[in-house]
């Protein structure tokens, strides 16, 4: 059969300067005001978030700001846990699992507190006289700008109401205008679902303050304070106890400053009031159109290094909930685009550096006890929220995070030597803004002591990323006393010797076996992640050539871990034992994350556990709560299949609120806010990275490019895109397959490619393929081998570039007419 050749050009630039942003209709739009908050849009500059809910008669802007937690700093852990481990370990190992279950709860889970909630500040409520009725009524969030804007007729008059929240100038501003001089009127008052203080100083400022609430046995300390200056051209401001009045105005600039007494997470002693203040003067000293520009400019220099084209239908004239009720049925393929850059866009506005990592619910929250508390989950929410980082570029966000997992290092030596006698430091699966490690919520759900385990593997994936070795060398002391605590705590278990962590459970779920009791021993998803750990710290030792001996106990103690198994229908047991029922469809599929976010299982190295890992994951099913929908996109990619994959993707873009019905599903708010439900920020950040992993994979020694396209993305281009070792990507493709991609190494070295079509050029080498296994075949699937030629879909190939010394230059590359 003759084949048909496309041209393909892919040029290596070495350095070059980040490229502008050419995507069209980056906007979430609605015809009417947000009733609910589930409506309402977000804005945010990492510290200070906003809810705007568009009302032309009573607006609300929602505040948070992502330091105000109840509580005060404290510590939950439980000494008794170190004198009852031998008889939990024990009772485990015999079968007892109900008895080992209850010691845990009596002696391992806190007795002082299960976490602290983030809290929302208040309201800012803005009341405009007149009837209620308006017309031509449209809002917006540009995500390209990061603004809110509302647009509205009154009484013949065309008023705009924008927001956003600026990172530069650390306040919230919005400006209210008219197209008729004198126009704008409005009262503004402030308030919270709590007691506090409201004042106004002068005649044009409006002030709340107040105190965080107690919790469980923690007294709220955490003091804060909201200003809200409001400039008016034209027209009065004035003032009454507790509100401040606009009258007759052309248009009024709001500026908004919150600020706590938090500085650190064991220290309250700063000044809510000065910080705040301080902000808000700092601000005063610039116009309106500086202040947006400043804005603009800085979130652009984020925003603009990723674009991705899938193509554009008559959908997009459609409002932003219109389009999310029809996505299943029609044909929108921007809406993913769309879906894909708020991730982004929502992973700049919550996690900036110097700040606090995205929570739950990024920064957004308008309650005192929001579901959750609002915490850090840390047996997947909080890694799922930092899985777009690296590898849609925003490398930089990842830093709230990394300072975190600093601070839990130190706050977990105590909680490791306090309650197991070891070395090191330990988080298990649940902490807040004053960094508790100790196991929370009841053993069920709590007794997880993997929590620095996964988080460690973020400090990995950012060196593997970036290169850079100073950041390695200063985060080895974290991942250093991770090992550390898992080589003391690991304990041999007496069937097959192996080294295990016990006790654990594996997250949130239970075998039908003793569905009532979690905890276990040696649980498949644990022992992946002290694989990760060793192999990689192992890894960074030898690069930073220290830890000799380290090295080598490290390296013998892998070796007695339990290996990955499959079980008796063909799946990757998710427990030491065949335990696994093939109707489990729990949300958790912690067993699966050897495939992703790990690499331990693959298509190339180990064919039968990728077989194994896909049979449990068709076993789970696909609709789940949002995040878990979002995780899943990413494993159906690192199976290679891009249909499913965006069956998924399909699931996740579907209503959560369903249409005359009460009941609500995992899927998406009409704001684009993941629904668990209720709302958890995690899926969106997972679909993001799923959508991210369907066109580009860098985990598996090669730059697969397009290594998961679904048949409903025919032609489309991503820019932008950032592959482990240094290298930016850019892809374009047509009828399926690829035709051009531009590859920027900002290191130099070796780059390995891997594409479904074969490529030429000079320089370019086929490389060899040190493990030609046969890829488990599946219906449907284009094999990603090297060697083996299976239908459908051609093979795989792989080339190498060696760029040490070709750093600065531009060399091209064709596809080639020979397999």
């Amino acid at each position: 059969m003759k084949k048909t050749i496309l041209s393909l050009v892919i040029s290596l630039i070495l350095i070059s300067n980040t490229e502008g942003q050419n995507d069209s209709f980056l906007k979430l739009w609605y015809n009417q005001p947000a009733k609910q908050w589930v409506e309402a849009l977000p804005v945010g500059n990492g510290r200070l978030g906003a809810m705007v809910f568009g009302d032309p008669c009573n607006e609300v802007i929602q505040l948070n700001e992502s330091t105000v937690w109840a509580g005060e700093p404290n510590r939950n852990d439980n000494p008794d846990a170190r004198e009852a481990l031998p008889e939990v370990r024990k009772l485990i190992f015999e079968g007892r699992y109900g008895e080992a279950q209850d010691l845990v709860n009596q002696k391992f889970i806190t007795k002082t507190s299960h976490g602290m909630p983030y809290q929302t500040v208040g309201n800012l409520k803005l009341s405009f006289p007149g009837d209620e009725s308006y017309s031509d009524y449209y809002r917006e969030l540009d995500i390209e700008k990061a603004v809110a804007t509302t647009r509205y007729t009154r009484d013949g008059v065309k008023y705009t109401v924008s927001v956003f929240s600026s990172f530069p100038d650390q306040v919230i501003v919005a400006r209210i205008s008219a197209d008729k001089p004198g126009s704008v009127s409005f009262s503004a008052t402030m308030g919270r679902p709590s007691e506090v203080n409201v004042s106004t100083k002068g005649n044009n400022e409006l002030i709340l303050s107040g105190r965080t609430s107690n919790h469980e046995t923690v007294k709220g300390n955490v003091q804060f304070e909201a200003v809200v200056k409001i400039l008016a051209s034209g027209g009065t401001v004035s003032a009454n106890d507790t509100a401040l009045i606009v009258s007759g105005a052309d248009f009024t600039t709001i500026y908004i400053s919150v600020a706590s007494n938090f500085k650190k997470f064991n220290d309250i002693s700063g000044n809510a009031s000065e910080r705040a203040n301080a902000y808000l003067q700092n601000t005063m000293r610039k116009s309106y159109d500086q202040a947006l520009k400043d804005h603009t400019g800085d979130y652009q220099s984020y925003f603009n290094r990723v674009s991705l084209d899938l193509g554009v239908t008559d959908a997009v004239k459609n409002p932003t909930d219109k389009r999310v009720e029809q996505f299943s049925s029609g044909n929108d393929p921007q809406l993913v685009s769309l879906y894909f850059q708020f991730g982004r866009y929502l992973l700049i506005s919550s996690s900036r550096p110097g700040g606090q990592p995205a929570n739950l619910q990024g920064i957004w929250n308008d309650l005192l006890t929001p579901p959750w508390d609002s915490k850090y989950t840390v047996n997947i929410n909080t890694e799922m929220n930092y899985w777009p980082a690296e590898l849609t570029n925003l490398s930089e966000m990842h830093e709230p995070l990394i300072h975190m997992v600093h601070e839990l290092h130190q706050a977990g030596k105590q909680t490791a030597k306090d309650m197991y006698g070891a070395r090191g430091w330990v988080l298990h699966h649940n902490t807040d803004i004053w960094r508790i490690c100790g196991p929370v919520d009841g053993a069920f759900w709590g007794q997880w002591p993997m929590g620095g385990a996964w988080l460690s593997q973020h400090l990995f994936d950012r060196y593997d990323f970036t290169g850079d070795v100073e950041f390695l060398r200063s985060v080895y002391p974290i991942v250093r006393e991770a090992s550390l605590f898992f080589l003391d705590f690991l304990v041999e278990e007496p069937d097959h010797k192996w080294v295990v962590v016990s006790p654990s459970v594996s997250p949130e779920n239970a075998p039908s076996v003793h569905p009532k009791y979690s905890i276990s021993a040696g649980t498949t998803m644990d022992n992946q992640l002290v694989f990760d750990l060793f192999s990689r710290t192992v890894n960074a030792a030898k690069i930073l050539r220290t830890d000799e001996e380290l090295i080598k106990k490290l390296d013998e103690t892998v070796l007695r871990l339990p290996p990955m198994q499959t079980g008796k229908w063909g799946q990757l047991q998710e427990w030491m034992h065949d335990w696994d029922n093939p109707k489990d469809n729990h949300r958790h599929v912690s067993h699966l994350y050897g495939l992703y976010p790990s690499n331990q299982i693959s298509p190339y190295r180990t064919p039968e556990l990728f077989s194994a890992a896909r049979t449990s994951l068709v076993a789970r099913g696909d609709e789940s709560t949002g995040w878990s929908m979002g995780w899943k996109v990413n494993l159906w990619a690192r199976l290679l299949d891009g249909n499913h994959a965006y069956k998924l993707i399909t699931d996740q873009l579907t209503p959560s609120i369903q249409p005359d019905s009460r009941r609500q599903r995992g899927g998406t708010y009409p704001n684009l806010f993941d629904a668990h439900p209720p709302f958890q920020i995690d899926g969106n950040f997972g679909c993001t990275s799923g959508i991210a992993e369907m066109l580009l994979q860098s985990h598996d020694g090669a730059i697969h490019l397009l290594p998961a396209l679904p048949d409903a993305w025919k032609k489309g281009s991503v820019e932008g895109l950032k592959a482990r070792g240094g290298f930016e990507i850019d892809i374009q493709w047509e009828n399926g397959e690829l035709t051009f991609a531009t590859i920027k190494s900002h290191l130099g070295g070796n780059c390995r490619l891997r594409s479904y079509v074969p490529l030429r050029g000079k320089g370019l080498k086929k490389a060899k393929d040190d493990n030609p296994n046969p890829f488990y075949q599946t219906p449907g699937i284009k094999s990603p081998l090297i060697h083996a030629v299976i239908t459908p879909g051609p093979p795989e190939q792989v080339y190498e570039y060696d760029l040490s010394t070709r750093k600065g230059r531009k060399t091209t590359v064709r596809k080639s007419s020979k397999p």
